[in-house]
């Protein structure tokens, strides 16, 4: 490694720091690590998000994977009626998305800390209304790693109204064609879905909102895909026994295989 990226990895680390140093003190995010959790018996605020944390019984929505949160703050200025909780496992992205619901006076959003395999100790049965997946990755070797596989769903089911919804939105035709044979195989009832969202007119404010990773994507032109569909509860879960043909692009760097 030369200076200069010793450098630039000795200031990002210090960034980190500082940003995990802040964030302790942020009153609207939550960091609880699993040997905490397993001390605890899971969460305190576990069934009593709405009465503890927001102070009413609103609907309650989640992003997971939330990044540096610009959904959930988004969606929380345009749905004063809902609580909105950021989910991620790196802090320090979602650091940014804190502050500024923080600085904005914003008592409808929260952040909570923690792997999404976890959430089934965060949130009781049927205490969430939707939740949103917002350009996760594919995962295109790792079947068990899809957010919307047939194992995330049946934490998803658990915790969601037996009515609750589920959004995706992502760059991949891999994660869109999976998570569209999935609904099949289950038989969710679809709400909405198309391959190329700001083309069809449905892009209305919500769909609208962006985060840093779909404008990178769309500054290298390619289409959003989006879906809407209904997580009603199933004894049995199947995944589709289908070939998927992968994106021409990684994951994360989106540079060409």
């Amino acid at each position: 490694m030369n200076f200069y990226d010793y450098f630039c990895n000795e200031i990002m680390s210090k960034n980190k720091l500082k940003k995990f140093d802040e964030m302790r003190d942020f009153p609207n995010v939550y960091q609880y690590p699993f040997a905490v959790l397993q001390a605890e018996g899971g969460c305190p605020m576990r069934g009593c998000w709405g009465r503890d944390v927001f102070g009413n019984e609103h609907p309650l929505v989640l992003e997971l994977g939330c990044g540096r949160g610009e959904y959930t703050v988004g969606l929380g200025r345009l749905f004063p009626d809902k609580n909105f909780i950021g989910i991620d496992i790196k802090g320090a992205r979602m650091w940014s998305g804190a502050k500024e619901a923080d600085e904005a006076g914003m008592n409808n959003v929260a952040f909570l800390r923690t792997s999404i395999e976890l959430i089934g100790s965060f949130f009781a049965d049927g205490e969430v209304a939707e939740i949103w997946l917002t350009f996760p990755d594919p995962q295109m070797k790792k079947a068990g790693k899809r957010l919307t596989g047939s194992r995330f769903m049946r934490l998803y089911s658990k915790i969601l109204t037996d009515s609750g919804l589920i959004h995706l939105k992502t760059d991949s035709n891999f994660l869109y064609t999976y998570t569209c044979e999935v609904i099949k195989a289950n038989a969710y009832p679809v709400q909405v879905s198309t391959t190329d969202l700001y083309a069809s007119g449905m892009a209305d404010e919500i769909l609208s909102i962006r985060t840093c990773y779909e404008q990178q994507w769309i500054d290298r032109g390619l289409s959003i895909r989006y879906i809407r569909f209904v997580c009603e509860p199933r004894d049995i879960l199947v995944e589709p026994d289908i070939d998927i043909e992968p994106d021409p692009y990684r994951s994360y760097n989106r540079t060409k295989k």
